[in-house]
């Protein structure tokens, strides 16, 4: 659901006409996104594309050369301390202390976010369970897998219960146990209210999280939506390949002047039918060719997804 259309609810995070140059290189060029409370909203670009700029931006790391930040309504600058309690922001790079304890690293941050001492007690307990950590709390960090680091990294971004998360490619590099688990945090994180910005590598992740996603290249917001909203982009078309032997060139004309099949072309053993709707349309295809003579090998249907959109508006990969 795209929370931001719902009347009278402000989003926890708005930015407005972000720009950031860094000598003759224009970084951030015009960028405006909000996420709502409950929301996970996806941040997709390939290397370079400014994504890492536009989350400093966010964050109140750096400052913009014009445009405007607020979270939870208080605007967001880097001389001011204001309003940065209003975020749990979690790098890439890990920052916790190998030499202590999960606990131990989930203390000294409290700490810091000046947590008294009944509130820290009941936040780390809280943050274990959400990350998974409950039966390794007192095991020094070192001893931890780079999964579980990554994992106790998110926790201490959520120690003062902050309104926003800022996520920047937290399954980098991790076993698919700890992924799994990230993923499943997040998603339970977002339905209890949080919002929640997440940048990732990882195009199956943003379909699985994210309420809406954004896609940033050379520094402009190029699109952004649902990921249905997104792939209509490209047609509601569906592109079948099947394996064949025999003479399926025989049934090409037939197939062609089916309602629904936009195109249908063979080459060498393959027979490729664009159509609207595969699911519908296969079986009367599958009869055509049995019906000629045709032995079907095998069968594939490639629906438009995420990746698909991104490549068409970058001409790049994810990773590029």
């Amino acid at each position: 659901m795209d929370q931001t259309s719902s009347p009278g609810c402000e989003p926890v995070l708005r930015a407005e006409g972000l720009r950031r140059s860094f000598g003759d290189r224009v970084a951030v060029d015009d960028v405006s996104l909000s996420v709502s409370a409950g929301e996970t909203y996806g941040l997709l670009g390939p290397n370079g594309a400014g994504k890492s700029t536009t989350i400093a931006l966010l964050t109140g790391l750096l400052e913009p050369d014009a445009g405007s930040v607020t979270v939870a309504g208080v605007p967001i600058r880097p001389g001011s301390v204001q309003g940065k309690g209003a975020i749990g922001l979690v790098p890439q790079e890990v920052a916790v202390y190998p030499d202590l304890s999960a606990e131990e690293n989930l203390d000294f941050f409290a700490r810091l976010q000046g947590l008294g001492k009944s509130e820290r007690t009941a936040r780390i307990d809280e943050v274990l369970a959400v990350t998974g950590l409950g039966e390794r709390r007192r095991e020094r960090t070192v001893k931890f897998s780079g999964g579980m680091r990554r994992r106790l990294n998110i926790g201490i971004g959520l120690l003062h219960r902050p309104a926003l998360l800022v996520l920047d490619e937290p399954t980098v590099g991790v076993d698919p146990q700890s992924r799994n688990a990230i993923l499943e945090s997040v998603e339970a994180l977002s339905g209890e209210g949080l919002a929640v910005l997440y940048t990732t590598h990882y195009m199956e992740e943003a379909e699985r999280l994210c309420d809406r996603v954004g896609i940033i290249d050379e520094g402009r917001l190029l699109v952004e939506g649902t990921t249905a909203e997104l792939t209509a982009m490209l047609g509601e078309q569906e592109r079948v390949e099947i394996g064949v032997r025999g003479r399926a060139e025989a049934v090409l004309d037939r197939l062609r002047a089916d309602e629904g099949v936009a195109e249908a072309t063979l080459d060498d053993a393959t027979l490729r039918v664009l159509v609207d709707d595969a699911s519908r349309r296969l079986g009367s295809i599958l009869d055509a060719l049995t019906g000629a003579g045709v032995e079907v090998n095998s069968v594939e249907v490639d629906r438009p997804d995420l990746e698909a959109v991104f490549l068409h508006l970058t001409g790049k990969g994810l990773r590029q």
